[in-house]
């Protein structure tokens, strides 16, 4: 019943450690949970803290839990008996003139100076006497010792431990920390920085941390240092980490103390728990990206559709649940406050719980069945995410782009025109929101493919460079996105012509690159240009036309020509708002615009009263953050400034 000795340091749970501490130093004892996924270090953090308590004077007693009631019963009714039980007492229980349960914890309701760890609780509704739930308390694991009772469990909620149980959530560690357990067991196998990149792609996760450590430590491994183990996880992950144990099926403390296996036993008990979905919602989930994923898009059809398996919005629900509960799923951001809480929840697992899952899938099924349905249900999300209205569709968009590539890849041969297709999709509903770095992502991985399986001249492939050149405009890549721009219109001008409707977008996108570079005498020749080709191509009324209309005020604007700019912005407002309604992108630009030209002309209030609308209604619109929204309230600090009204 003595504590497991800890073979190294502790890092990177001060944090944890202290709380433990004050419990175990302050006057009125009590109950701490340790929870968290397996791999985070449950046991050792217990056993340090185990060995701080006995440092400092206290009664230490270690037991662990072995899924049998009775067990726990003999246990702790010997640790109340080393704290000072009676024999007696003992003999009353076993006579059963007493509740056993009720006389030890009368008896340790008196005794103070003690810590009793209880480790590995994972089936807490199994811990008796009797089938009540450890939160009411009238069972084995009581809150209301003298001194302090210590569990470790991957069970992770309240509603399981109660009120009174200080809950301590374990994550994975920090990289610095991460690093100094790489440091600590191979000191020679590299330096700080390439520890801490190492501990990074591990996640932080200790047991994974421990399987590195110790394998660079031996004298006879293949790769002794941090960057040629980190090297090899891209090739030899499964021989790495995800190595099978033969013990592990029988063994629970075998299964444990291997990363390949140390998730399927929360995974087991959620499936005898009734759970059946647990372990197949995991595997789809580990199919994704390791980025957040929406929870719209895991759906009781795609279950089905992938799996084979019945599935209900209730059953998955509880899937979802249960691995939440027992810590390999993460809803990022769901307790945090408003307004920092996401616009749709999320999900998602601990990067190495994903790799080892995925690693353990077998080959055959999910790349025939499983793979086809997720690509099936994505091209259906983002349809879906398209089809929302106004910007509600926004924050889904977002969570969904890292997720498609490998959709993209999927599908390049076989299907790459509805597979770019969606793509492109979502990448226009990424520009709307004004999420240039998610839009940047999809335009190269469309264009990549295109240029392999189309060719670098169809037109396809053009729009696909137009569009790459706008998002490296969007974030601020003026120069890049100018050369792109220039290269896109010579080839469109061979291959389509130069009075083709494409041809000129490349012209006007040309300019207003070129007028980011503050080439502003170029940039406004060339729209004037596409301004007489729109009008004579398009009409006067076209959008484009409209479009090429504001860019060219823009350039007069920057060249100092501030009353023409503002005569040609009013009437484009005006044609805009007749054309496209109020509340278009492009009548809000041109508002914007105006707003700005007029304080040039030193036409301040005008371009206040303008700026203040604008930014109210982009709010309405975009919401706070959009970068229209940003630019318009800019605009009218500014203008507000030269108004005097400097507060």
């Amino acid at each position: 019943m003595n504590p497991p000795a800890v073979s190294a340091r502790v890092r990177g749970r001060a944090a944890e450690l202290e709380r433990i501490g004050a419990l175990v130093r302050g006057p009125g004892g009590g109950m701490a949970v340790v929870c968290g996924a397996g791999g985070l270090g449950k046991t050792t953090l217990a056993a340090e803290a185990a060995a701080q308590a006995r440092a400092q004077g206290q009664v230490v007693v270690w037991i662990r839990w072995r899924d049998d009631p009775e067990r726990l019963g003999q246990d702790l009714a010997q640790a109340a008996h080393i704290l000072g039980l009676p024999e007696v007492r003992l003999e009353e229980a076993r006579t059963g003139r007493v509740s056993l349960v009720d006389a030890v914890w009368e008896h340790l309701a008196t005794v103070t100076g003690w810590l009793i760890v209880v480790d590995n609780v994972d089936t807490p509704a199994r811990v008796g006497p009797g089938s009540g739930p450890p939160a009411a308390y009238r069972g084995w694991l009581r809150p209301h010792g003298g001194g302090v009772l210590l569990v470790t469990s991957r069970d992770t909620t309240g509603q399981t431990w109660g009120t009174d149980a200080d809950l301590i959530h374990l994550q994975p560690l920090v990289d610095d920390a991460g690093a100094a357990v790489l440091l600590d067991a191979a000191p020679h196998a590299g330096t700080a920085a390439e520890a801490e990149a190492l501990a990074a792609r591990l996640g932080g996760l200790p047991l994974g941390l421990n399987a590195a450590g110790i394998y660079l430590s031996v004298p006879t491994s293949r790769h002794r240092t941090f960057a040629a183990y980190q090297h090899a996880l891209e090739t030899e992950f499964a021989d790495l980490l995800g190595a099978e144990h033969p013990a592990a099926a029988t063994d629970p403390a075998v299964a444990r103390s291997v990363v390949r296996h140390t998730w399927d036993l929360s995974l087991d008990q959620l499936g005898s728990d009734g759970y059946t979905l647990a372990r197949p919602v995991l595997q789809l989930l580990a199919l994704l990206e390791p980025a957040p994923v929406p929870r719209t898009l895991i759906t009781p059809e795609l279950v089905a559709d992938a799996t084979g398996l019945p599935a209900t919005a209730a059953t998955v629900d509880a899937a979802l649940a249960g691995l939440h509960q027992y810590g390999l799923l993460h809803t990022p951001g769901a307790d945090a406050p408003e307004p920092a809480s996401p616009a749709v929840s999320q999900l998602q697992l601990h990067p190495l719980v994903r790799e080892v899952t995925s690693h353990t899938l077998t080959s055959t099924e999910p790349a025939n069945t499983w793979l086809t349905a997720l690509d099936d249900h994505l091209t259906r999300a983002v349809n879906a995410v398209v089809g929302m209205p106004g910007r509600t569709g926004w924050p889904t968009a977002r969570l969904l782009a890292p997720h498609l590539p490998a959709h993209l890849g999927r599908n390049t041969q076989r299907g790459l025109t509805t597979a770019a297709g969606t793509l492109g999709r979502l990448a226009d509903a990424l520009n709307n929101a004004g999420a240039a770095s998610e839009e940047l992502l999809l335009r190269r991985q469309v264009l990549d493919a295109e240029t392999r399986v189309l060719g670098p001249d169809h037109p396809r492939t053009l729009g696909s460079r137009n569009n790459l050149a706008s998002a490296l405009g969007e974030l601020g890549e003026y120069r890049q996105s100018a050369d792109l721009h220039q290269q896109v219109l010579a080839d469109r001008e061979r291959i389509l012509g130069p009075d083709h409707p494409d041809t000129l977008n490349s012209h006007n996108n040309l300019a207003n690159a070129l007028n980011r570079l503050g080439e502003y005498r170029q940039s406004a020749d060339l729209h004037q240009q596409v301004l007489a080709d729109r009008e004579r191509i398009l009409g006067p009324d076209h959008p484009d036309t409209l479009s090429s209309r504001n860019n060219l005020a823009n350039a007069l604007s920057d060249l100092g020509e501030h009353q023409q700019a503002a005569d040609i912005s009013r009437q484009n407002v005006a044609d805009r708002e007749r054309v496209l309604g109020p509340d278009h992108p492009g009548t809000l630009g041109s508002r914007n615009n105006l707003a700005a030209t007029l304080s040039e002309l030193g036409e301040y209030q005008q371009a206040a009263d303008i700026s203040r609308q604008n930014v109210a209604d982009s709010e309405r619109l975009y919401g706070p953050d959009h970068p229209r929204t940003l630019g318009s309230r800019n605009n009218l600090a500014a203008t507000l400034n030269s108004l005097g009204e400097h507060q």
